[in-house]
């Protein structure tokens, strides 16, 4: 699967649908290419055995100088860290790290940088530790669900 006659054209490696909106999707390169349809499915899929389902940070007006709050978990008022996830949705993190061997492994994420030309950071996404465990003392981020306690 892979570029066809017309280089401008992709088949969905979902559906194996020919059409122009198949492109590489995420932010991070997952060598897989989705149509949109199958791209929402896959990425729901994915952000509903995660967890990750906190609505996306607002977007802010680059002139607006006002104070920005953090956001607050609206069920045990604790604050919170809000990352776009790697598949393009947002989970809520706690804003501890924890060593590894003291988050459950459906828990765990890692903050990562994307690759970029430039020394600073533009932009970090949040990916959660599958495959290979981390050594139990290695950080982790958990996923702030783990760490709800409701009033």
């Amino acid at each position: 699967m892979g570029a066809i006659r017309d280089r401008e054209r992709y088949l969905c490696h979902r559906c194996g649908e020919v059409s122009p909106t198949v492109r590489d999707r995420g932010r991070i390169n997952l060598m897989n290419r989705f149509c949109e349809p199958c791209w929402n499915v896959f990425a729901n899929e994915m952000a509903e055995a995660d967890g990750a389902t906190a609505a996306p940070r607002p977007e802010l007006d680059p002139d607006d100088v006002s104070w920005i709050e953090p956001p607050i978990c609206p069920e045990c008022g604790v604050l919170v860290r809000i990352y776009p996830t790697s598949y393009d949705r947002w989970v809520s993190l706690a804003t501890v790290e924890l060593p590894a061997k003291d988050v459950p492994e459906p828990f765990r994420w890692r903050l990562t940088r994307l690759p970029d030309q430039s020394h600073l950071a533009t932009d970090i996404v949040a990916v959660r530790l599958r495959g290979i465990d981390p050594l139990p003392g290695e950080p982790v981020v958990p996923a702030h669900r783990m760490m709800c306690v409701p009033d």
